[in-house]
């Protein structure tokens, strides 16, 4: 994913990680994490239902691109079971975002996102 940088903005690092949207839905990507925002460039729909349309929900900068900018960030958790790594990103209008990491290890993502 080619990103353009905004004034002041630093990469931190990317992940191949699966997203899932506040309105369902599973995705297949890159989340790119900065100081500034979470860019997440899906690359294909691994859910049943497979429309990525339908789960726009955050700013999109064109189809399968998400863009969330860490000021509107409200909390985020990490929940660890077995065969799930998942990075939970609430923001600040109550809509949450899912990061799963499968069984890999996230905590490194979720301090990125956090810093």
């Amino acid at each position: 994913m080619n990103i353009t940088l905004q004034p002041g903005e630093t990469k931190i690092d990317t992940w191949t990680i699966l997203y899932v949207p506040p309105k369902g839905g599973k995705f297949n990507g890159k989340l790119t994490v900065t100081n500034q925002r979470l860019l997440y460039d899906a690359k294909f729909d691994v859910s049943a239902k497979g429309i990525l349309e339908e789960f726009v929900f955050v700013k999109w900068g064109s189809e399968g691109f998400l863009e969330i900018n860490k000021a509107d960030i409200g909390s985020v958790e990490v929940q660890k079971s077995l065969f799930s790594k998942k990075c939970i990103v609430t923001l600040k209008d109550g809509s949450r975002h899912v990061f799963d990491y499968g069984a890999l290890n996230v905590d490194k993502c979720a301090a990125a996102i956090q810093s």
